[in-house]
This record gives C-alpha cells, sequence and structure tokens, in this order.
C-alpha cells in the first residue's frame, strides 16, 4: 500500500533530554501528535516506529571517535575535559544518560522516512523529532549531537543515488548542514534565517556560497530582526522556487524549525501561524513539480512548545496529506488537556490574531534590505539565466 505521507513517531524519542529547566524539550512531540489526533487528522496505520540509526550510518558524516566520546558520555565514562573538547557537557548540550542511543534513535527516525520514502512506500514522511542541524563531523553544537539531516543526506546519496535539494526555514542558519556538504555539488543548501549578527550559530552570510565542486550551491538568505511574515514569505517564495528550477533535485528534505514566531523565547523575528502554512505548502508543490512527490521533512527548532509548535509542525502534516481543516477552532480537549502546564495562555485557533505584537517602526527598512539580501543572494542564478538567454 502506498500512503500520502507517513509520521515518524515514539514515546522513546522524549529520552532525548539535557535536563528539566534547557530550552530544548522534546515534550512538543507529544503536544503535537496529540494535536493531530484530537483534530482526527492522523490514524495509527500512519504513524511508524522509528529505528536506531547503526554506527556505520552515524559514520557516513560523524568521526568515529565523536560517536565513541558520545557512547562513553552517555554511560558517564568521559571526562569533563575531553566531553568538551566535543562540544558535549557545555550549557547548551549537557550531558544526559544514554545520550548516544537518545540521539542515534533520533537519526534513525529521519533514515526511517528516507527509506519509506525512497522505496515507495510513502509519498511523504515527516520525522518532527528529527531536524538537528547544528551537529559537526567531530563536535556537539546549539542542541545537536548527531546531524540527522547531514546523515540522511548522505545516506540517500550513497543508497539512492540521490541529488538533494536541503531546504531549512529553522530562524538559525543551518551550518552543520552547510558545511557537510560544502564542496559537493550533488546537494544544494537553501537557509532562510535571522541574521548572524545576533544571533547563533552566527554564520549564514550571503558569500557562503560553496567551495570546490560545491560552489554555487549553498544559498544563504539571512533576514533581519524584526521581520514580519510578508518579507519573511517573499523571500521564501522567491529563493525556493528559483533554487528548485536551478538545481531540479530528486528529492527535498525540509528542515521545519519553528522558531521564526514571534513568541519564540529564543529569536528576534515576528513571524505568525501563516509562514507556517506556506512553508509546507510550497514545498509540497515543488515536491510534485520536480521530484516527482518525493518529500522527506523533519523538526528542528522550537522553543515556545505550548502555543507554537504544536500548530507549525501540525500543518506540515496537514499539508502532507491534503487535509485543508487547517484554520478555525483548535479541539477544545486538546486546550484543555495541556493549558494547566502552560504559563501562557494557549491559542485558541490554529491562526494568530492580528494584534499578538505592537507595529514595527523599521518594518519598511527591513522589508527593504531583505529584498536586496535576496537579490544577492540569487544573483549568481539570475546571472546564469541571462547568460544562457544571450545564446
Amino acid at each position: 500500500m502506498i500512503h500520502d505521507a507517513l509520521y515518524i513517531h515514539s514515546e522513546d524519542l522524549l529520552t532525548y533530554k539535557f535536563r528539566e529547566d534547557h530550552p530544548f524539550n522534546q515534550k512538543r512531540l507529544q503536544l503535537t501528535l496529540d494535536l493531530l489526533q484530537k483534530h482526527g487528522a492522523i490514524n495509527d496505520r500512519q504513524i511508524i516506529q522509528p529505528r536506531m540509526a547503526t554506527i556505520e550510518e552515524l559514520e557516513l558524516v560523524h568521526d568515529a571517535q565523536y560517536v565513541q566520546a558520545v557512547q562513553l558520555a552517555g554511560q558517564g565514562q568521559l571526562s569533563v575535559e575531553i566531553a568538551q573538547n566535543y562540544g558535549i557537557g557545555t550549557d547548551d548540550t549537557p550531558i544526559f544518560k544514554n545520550m548516544h542511543e537518545a540521539s542515534a534513535l533520533i537519526t534513525g527516525g529521519t533514515l526511517t522516512a528516507v527509506d519509506a520514502v525512497m522505496t515507495g512506500h510513502a509519498l511523504h514522511a515527516f520525522n518532527p523529532g528529527g531536524g538537528l542541524h547544528h551537529g559537526f563531523r567531530g563536535k556537539a553544537s546549539g542542541f545537536c549531537v548527531y546531524n540527522d539531516c547531514s546523515v540522511a543526506i548522505k545516506y540517500l546519496q550513497q543508497k539512492y543515488n540521490a541529488r538533494v535539494l536541503y531546504v531549512d526555514t529553522d530562524a538559525h542558519h543551518g551550518d552543520g548542514v552547510q558545511w557537510s556538504f560544502y564542496d559537493d555539488s550533488d546537494v544544494c543548501t537553501l537557509s532562510i534565517h535571522e541574521t548572524g549578527r545576533y544571533l547563533f550559530p552566527g554564520t549564514g552570510n550571503i558569500n557562503e556560497r560553496g567551495q570546490g565542486k560545491g560552489y554555487g550551491y549553498s544559498f544563504n538568505i539571512p533576514v533581519d530582526a524584526f521581520t514580519e511574515d510578508e518579507s519573511w514569505l517573499d523571500c521564501y517564495r522567491t529563493s525556493l522556487r528559483e533554487v528548485m528550477d536551478f538545481f531540479k533535485p530528486d528529492v527535498i528534505l525540509t528542515q521545519n524549525g519553528a522558531d521564526s514566531h514571534y513568541y519564540d523565547p529564543l529569536t528576534h523575528l515576528s513571524g505568525t501561524m501563516k509562514i507556517y502554512k506556506e512553508i509546507p505548502k510550497l514545498a509540497h508543490e515543488f515536491a510534485h513539480k520536480y521530484c516527482g512527490g518525493r518529500w522527506i521533512a523533519v523538526g528542528g527548532g522550537g522553543y515556545d512548545i505550548y502555543r507554537v509548535v504544536p500548530r507549525a509542525w501540525s500543518l506540515v502534516w496537514l499539508e502532507m496529506t491534503n487535509n485543508s481543516n487547517n484554520s478555525g477552532p483548535l479541539p477544545k480537549d486538546w486546550i484543555n488537556r495541556w493549558q494547566p502546564e502552560s504559563e501562557e495562555l494557549l491559542p485558541s485557533e490554529w491562526d494568530d490574531m492580528d494584534d499578538i505584537y505592537e507595529p514595527i517602526p523599521r518594518k519598511a527598512d527591513i522589508t527593504e534590505k531583505n529584498a536586496q539580501t535576496l537579490a544577492k543572494a540569487l544573483h549568481p542564478i539570475r546571472s546564469s539565466q541571462q547568460t544562457t538567454n544571450q545564446f
């Protein structure tokens, strides 16, 4: 049976937990699935269990000594000094029990999604537990131990000989993925993120275009702080359309961080749920136009786990399954279930109210600056098209 979409989930994914007060909180996976279930938008046949990534699969991207260090750290057998050389045991990425197993399960969940799509079992697959795009070959970074996105892309290349377009709409630059394929012309990365002037990891400038054979296959659109929906969506729609047409991938992998929302406590953008309806809608359209429908989606950042992430990630699934029931009231029993845990009043609707923030004084300047950034980022594509048209 071919499914429109499959959803990767297991309660074991919640074991990726640094500490109680850490901003990265996988309870958002419970909140999201519960919202979809109470909305009547998912059934048990559409949910599949993640598998554990093997050591060999992790080492498609990660250094063997790093993987060993993570294993030892999770068993309490790694010194503080050595751990910090690998980026673990830090404030961002504290050591926790069975760290390797929890991280390998997240990566295996994304590989489960890859296999489901590439074997034709499903047109689309969503692993909201994935999207840990900051992990490096030999170092943890930014809440990310293993980089499931990079491992999945390498796996797609080696097992399926696929050309992969990676689209990252997290507010933080998708640095780990970009650097993993910076010299590879068979992987194209597109990241739309808040400028690194104020935000971790501080990379993702428009002049980061790749190197060697990969030069011209990395695209970065760093938008200004306080960017609102219209400007953000203009950058997204235009860049995705032109990059897809330029690269013509076999499969699209989207990282769906939900931290460009105004409510997010770690970032400085002014997005609303409007962008989270449009992100999967356009990805879906282009997956069918260019890739035979092959679309793999993962989660990512998102630190307002009650008001923002469940709605944003549910919208990915609703789009994948062609479910247009994405506006109006949220299920009352979902609100009643989770309101006692939330310090903020939960939204009552899928869409945000129009007045969730005060008007941005610099809106015109921000919009103009973002338009200039977009034009510069896409200049190589546009100039090559003009040259081709001349002949």
